[in-house]
């Protein structure tokens, strides 16, 4: 069940932050470009519960995912050319979007992505976006399947500290 996260949940959240730098060592598949201790961690989750905009995937107990779901734009978001005609209360964004690497594959992505873009229209918004590391490949290809748009790419100085390109993508809300 998706719902807003509460204070009991900053547990869970960052115990998935930390399985999936784990596993990204582990593999040697670094999919992201999350750096340990910095981002994402249980601060970067303090800080959206604390903004009402923390959402967390549980069953049985457990915190499988968890996104926050907001209408913030990075300041980058106006180097890419969008499609999707919207003024910043018209798009709801999607950041770190995060299913626990012993969860994956079941389709908990689906739903999360399904959930925000029913938050999405409830709120009156005309587009989502969201951005991801460019050198993630199962990004890359998973919104594509989900009828998102790849919008552009642009250097990001993300939350100030770490330097990257992000590639964006969109999707009208119906």
């Amino acid at each position: 069940m998706i719902r807003k996260a509460t204070a009991a949940d900053l547990d869970g959240v960052a115990e998935i932050y930390t399985a999936i730098l784990d596993r990204e060592e582990a593999t040697g598949h670094h999919w992201t470009n999350w750096q340990r201790g910095v981002y994402p961690c249980r601060a970067t989750a303090e800080k959206a519960l604390s903004a009402g905009t923390l959402y967390v995937d549980e069953e049985a107990g457990h915190i499988l995912g968890c996104a926050n779901l907001n209408q913030v734009q990075p300041a980058e978001y106006a180097k890419i050319p969008w499609q999707i005609s919207a003024r910043p209360r018209e798009a709801l964004v999607i950041h770190t979007l995060c299913i626990h690497p012993r969860a994956s594959g079941r389709g908990l992505g689906r739903r999360f992505v399904a959930f925000a873009e029913g938050l999405a229209a409830g709120k009156g918004c005309r587009a989502i976006r969201l951005d991801t590391y460019e050198g993630n490949a199962p990004a890359a290809s998973f919104y594509p399947r989900l009828g998102y748009a790849l919008a552009g790419k642009t250097d990001f100085f993300f939350e100030g500290f770490i330097h990257e390109v992000l590639i964006c993508f969109e999707k009208a809300v119906s």
